[in-house]
């Protein structure tokens, strides 16, 4: 890491990158913004807003059941149950007739509620409710190693599936048509999110970690018109306002989570606006 720390230095010579927990953020930030960006913008389509919330939530769950197991790394538990929910949440909605934002709403409910009573009765809740809020700045090399893992990992699955994800996106008959199996490209589209929630979920806090999936796909569709440069734009948009959000967090002393929210926020009524005049 000493290497990259000098070249950050080098080629980026600003006061607020001088301390090494600003450098890990940054560093961050650059692999998990434009995962957000990308995966963003299938959710919104989806009419999946609400996804990510509720694999969020299911961290404090899958936290206390970690606990409960005897296994000691977090992150472990978190990652196997959001992917064991986000499977769920699928199945239940591809096979069943309720709409997804129903199905997504009985499900958070139900995890956010499991992880509290089970924190609560094992005397846990307060050394964990650090999730609730997060803290970039206190993010670890071995966390952005994971975090460039996932990253190598959803590269490849877009690589491989794009296409396939994109219609189905757009039209699930039509996809079925043209021999896509329409319900593993959902799995593994809702499989690939929680991964990314979870592994995030330490330093952006289940709070928040909804709308930095959200803004900037809901940014980026107000001003673009094809599926590719929304996709793009999702991916720059997440990228600015993280990085931005992350330098005002510093000079305020505020919660860079929260602060990046409200970036992208601000992103987002600027591209309402361009999009009205668009119109007009």
């Amino acid at each position: 890491m000493n290497v990259i720390y000098d070249i950050i230095d080098m080629c980026l010579p600003f006061a607020w990158l001088e301390p090494t927990f600003m450098k890990n953020a940054f560093l961050a930030v650059l692999v998990a913004a434009p995962l957000f960006g990308g995966l963003g913008s299938f959710v919104v389509s989806n009419n999946m807003a609400f996804y990510s919330d509720a694999i969020g939530h299911s961290a404090l769950t899958g936290i206390a059941l970690g606990i409960i197991l005897g296994i000691k790394n977090p992150i472990l538990s978190m990652v196997v149950f959001s992917l064991l929910l986000g499977c769920a949440i699928i199945t239940v909605k591809t096979k069943g007739k309720t709409s997804a934002d129903t199905i997504i709403g009985v499900f958070s409910s139900a995890a956010v509620a499991l992880g509290l009573v089970l924190l609560s009765a094992t005397g846990n809740f307060a050394k964990y409710q650090k999730y609730l809020v997060g803290d970039i700045l206190s993010i670890q090399p071995s966390e952005i190693a994971l975090l460039l893992v996932v990253a190598l990992l959803v590269i490849i699955i877009w690589t491989l599936f794009y296409n396939k994800m994109l219609l189905t996106n757009m039209h699930r008959t039509f996809a079925k048509s043209r021999g896509v199996s329409v319900f593993f490209i959902e799995q593994l589209f809702a499989l690939t999110t929680a991964l990314i929630v979870a592994v995030s979920i330490h330093w952006t806090g289940l709070l928040v970690i909804n709308s930095l999936l959200v803004l900037p796909a809901a940014a980026a569709r107000l001003v673009t018109r094809s599926s590719r440069s929304y996709v793009l734009t999702s991916v720059l948009i997440s990228l600015l306002s993280s990085v931005i959000g992350l330098i005002i967090s510093y000079y305020w002393d505020s919660v860079s989570g929260a602060t990046i929210v409200l970036v992208n926020t601000v992103a987002f009524v600027v591209c309402l606006i361009l999009g009205s005049l668009r119109k007009k």
